[in-house]
């Protein structure tokens, strides 16, 4: 708390929030993640300072939970953006993919506070209102902004309008009572969902003020001044926390957070794909969902006792695995595939308990974000200068446009015979390049992807012909999904797993793997 305190002072002294060095850990195959099985190459399975944003006071990072590009704030309020970019969501008015951070120019005359990522788009936040061109979609007095797959949350300081979205609102997840949901033809049993292309407020909850929100897949997590936590969206494997699996529609109060168990202010809130978290009281962190892939649901919230005692100051969640700062470490685990966890070549790739990431050690984590098989820590430079200098430093790959300008001003005179090797190369580049346009427009949106799929109920949404059980289109199929013989009547049954959680390694952690304060 004392430290917490200490940041606030500087920060209003200053006018500025504190920034520090931005780490990134996971897979840099940014058009290959979740679509693609078995390991990629460029792991970086340390956490690995970025050259173009080595010794840049990052204040702010962005990376939804299915999201495979990342957005990084400096204190200066400009705006860097890396990673997939297929629908042109990294913001520099093309579609090239970017591995190295880079300056949305487009913004540079605004002062970027905030951030967020979604699977195909990105939101910021100015410190200024913005011409209502090329985009209208303007939002007044916003305080901050989540994304989840494909919807945007924003929170105001308007009275009776805290919390505004926009998007689809499939599963319910926009909090407006429906999903929108019709048939394509009159005879036709195929769905789809008519998407809110304008900010809108949520009436529900017109009557409190939200000052905290997160978004997973097709959830949301909101928190009101009263520190009472509202859940909305899907469902599925209990992430909203209500003790079973429909999805709602509107928001619905969670009733662990409630009487002598609210949140304080200074609470920690995060959602993942299929699961959800929270600091309480005395700063315990409680998780519901989805949280392995083997073993049962958590389906209302339970203390993670592995973390009690700890000060939590930052937590984010990825697809299946989490990030946190909290005192002098920093502390991951879940499912992981790309090194995202941190925990270096020599060490597990996976861990079912909360295991500190060594190399961090003793470092102040300011903040974290978890994307799609990546994430992202700032650190706080005070007193480890030397420590981050020692770190590996990742030059990134230079995209497509950069090595077009590099052949143009190439003065070397091409040997003999190297146009005709030149030529088949191109020809069968291009037949490499357009098989690989049609496997990625087939995978489009991470579908080939089978565990998010079912994570999120889109396979079982495939495999029905829209019949409809408990009046939300979820089929007579639903009930046989259930792997342990449980139906649930919403089509929720957990997938068959393929990949099991290793344990985490007990002796520097403690016991159970659980991290040892120092």
């Amino acid at each position: 708390m004392a430290e917490l305190e200490a940041e606030k002072m500087v920060e209003e002294e200053t006018g500025k929030e504190k920034g520090g060095e931005l780490l990134f850990c996971g897979s840099t195959c940014w058009d290959a993640v979740g679509r693609r099985k078995g390991a990629l190459d460029g792991n970086l399975v340390s956490p690995t300072r970025l050259r173009p944003l080595v010794g840049v006071d990052i204040r702010f990072v962005a990376a939804g939970c299915v999201s495979c590009h990342c957005v990084a704030v400096d204190v200066e309020g400009r705006c860097y953006t890396w990673g997939r970019n297929e629908r042109g969501q990294l913001g520099h008015g093309d579609k090239i993919q970017r591995d190295r951070p880079t300056i949305v120019s487009e913004l540079s005359k605004y002062k970027i506070k905030k951030a967020g990522a979604g699977r195909s788009h990105t939101v910021v936040v100015t410190e200024d209102e913005i011409e209502p061109s090329p985009v209208r979609c303007l939002v007044s007095e916003v305080t901050a902004t989540a994304c989840g797959a494909d919807f945007t949350v924003w929170l105001s300081s308007v009275e009776g309008a805290s919390i505004l979205n926009a998007g689809l609102p499939q599963y319910g997840q926009l909090g407006h009572g429906t999903d929108n949901e019709y048939n394509t033809k009159d005879s036709s049993v195929k769905l789809a969902y008519e998407a809110q292309p304008r900010p809108r407020a949520i009436a529900a909850l017109a009557g409190e003020t939200i000052v905290k929100v997160a978004c997973g897949t097709n959830h949301t997590v909101a928190v009101d001044s009263k520190g009472y936590v509202y859940t909305w969206g899907f469902g599925g494997y209990g992430r909203l926390g209500h003790r079973e699996q429909k999805d709602e529609w509107v928001p619905r109060r969670v009733d662990v957070f409630q009487r002598n168990n609210v949140l304080p202010p200074e609470a920690v809130i995060s959602a993942g794909s299929v699961n959800s978290s929270c600091t309480a009281g005395g700063g315990q962190l409680y998780m519901w969902g989805k949280l392995k892939n083997n073993g049962d649901d958590w389906m209302y919230p339970k203390p993670l006792m592995d973390l009690s005692g700890w000060n939590l100051r930052c937590m984010d969640s990825g697809n299946m695995h989490h990030f946190v700062g909290a005192d002098s470490s920093c502390i991951s685990w879940g499912h992981a595939q790309y090194g995202e966890l941190g925990y270096g070549p020599y060490g597990q790739k996976s861990s079912a308990m909360p295991k500190k990431v060594d190399i961090l050690e003793g470092m102040h984590v300011i903040s974290v974000a978890c994307g799609y098989g990546h994430s992202l820590v700032i650190v706080d430079r005070t007193n480890v200068g030397e420590r981050l200098d020692q770190l590996d430093v990742y030059d990134g790959k230079a995209s497509s446009q950069d090595n077009e300008e590099i052949e143009r001003n190439s003065t070397v005179p091409p040997k003999k015979g190297a146009a005709k090797v030149s030529n088949n190369s191109k020809k069968r580049k291009k037949s490499k390049d357009s098989s690989e346009e049609e496997e990625d427009e087939e995978n489009s949106d991470y579908e080939s992807d089978d565990s998010e799929e079912q994570a999120n109920g889109q396979s079982e949404r495939k495999k029905q012909a829209g019949g409809k059980a408990s009046g939300r289109g979820r089929g007579k199929a639903a009930n046989k999904l259930s792997g342990d013989g449980k139906g649930t009547g919403r089509g929720r049954g957990r997938p068959t797993s393929t990949n099991k959680s290793s344990q985490s390694v007990q002796g520097k952690t403690g016991k159970r793997g659980r991290p040892r304060k120092s």
